[in-house]
């Protein structure tokens, strides 16, 4: 009878270290690395292109094993409890799982072609497919810009003018921003711009961020707007950014911060 239940647990003990082998790849100091842990190390791998291969396994395992012999050696000496390393493993766990919940938030509320297309039909019609020939002379005091606009309805020429202007990308050439869509522009010299007549300036000034303004409409002309599938991709990441950041305000909104 005891041979048999000797028999028995022999039998148990090799059943159960077999499944722990199957488990594991390897037990490092008595620490097992999962078999797990190894799939989807060749899994991010594969993705990366590589093959699928007993070779990569082969790596994999060895790297894994390599990785757990430092780490433990780390741990041994008490590296993990230092403030520094502590900082740098706390913020790295932060990112994985900042990643980790973008990519869960867009796979359950992304962008859908039908969604992107909307919003392509959408900017095409609110730009009306206009372009606009421009010209502007910066100033930093509204005095100046005053005194320019004076100049100007006694016949100074605008070009001339212009020299004086703070923008150096156009000063040199008249104050001319060559051609560009209203979106272009920052909101007030936008505004002021679309509602002159061709050939007017704007006879108060305008001020933006980065000055007084005077500006002088040239020209207009219908401009063809880019295919749909030319800027299909750069419209989506927009689109994601906008959910994400929407998405991240809603979540601010709720928290209770002290």
């Amino acid at each position: 009878m005891k041979s048999f239940q000797k028999t028995a647990l022999g039998i148990a003990l090799l059943c159960a270290s077999a499944i722990a082998s199957a488990q594991n790849i390897a037990v490092v100091n008595g620490k097992p690395i999962s078999r797990a842990r190894a799939d989807a190390f060749v899994a991010e791998l594969v993705k990366q292109g590589q093959q699928d291969t007993p070779q990569l396994q082969a790596l994999v395992r060895q790297e894994l094993v390599d990785r757990e012999i430092l780490v433990q050696e780390a741990e041994r000496r008490g590296l993990s409890a230092k403030p520094d390393v502590r900082f740098q493993l706390d913020n790295v766990r932060q990112q994985v799982l900042i990643n980790a919940l973008v990519q869960d938030q867009l796979a359950k509320g992304g962008v859908s072609d039908a969604e992107v297309k909307a919003e392509y039909d959408r900017l095409v019609k609110g730009d009306g497919g206009k372009e606009y020939r421009a010209r502007h002379i910066l100033v930093e005091k509204e005095d100046e810009a005053k005194s320019i606009i004076d100049r100007l309805k006694k016949g100074a020429k605008f070009e001339e003018l212009a020299k004086q202007s703070k923008d150096p990308g156009s000063a040199s050439k008249g104050g001319d921003l060559d051609w560009a869509n209203a979106q272009s522009f920052v909101e007030p010299f936008s505004k002021a711009m679309v509602a002159l007549e061709k050939g007017k300036f704007t006879e108060v000034p305008v001020q933006t961020q980065f000055g007084w303004h005077v500006i002088r409409l040239d020209d207009t002309r219908t401009a063809k707007p880019p295919e749909f599938d030319q800027v299909k991709e750069q419209l989506s990441e927009s689109m994601k950014r906008k959910k994400l950041q929407d998405f991240q305000q809603q979540l601010k909104a709720k928290a209770k911060i002290q």
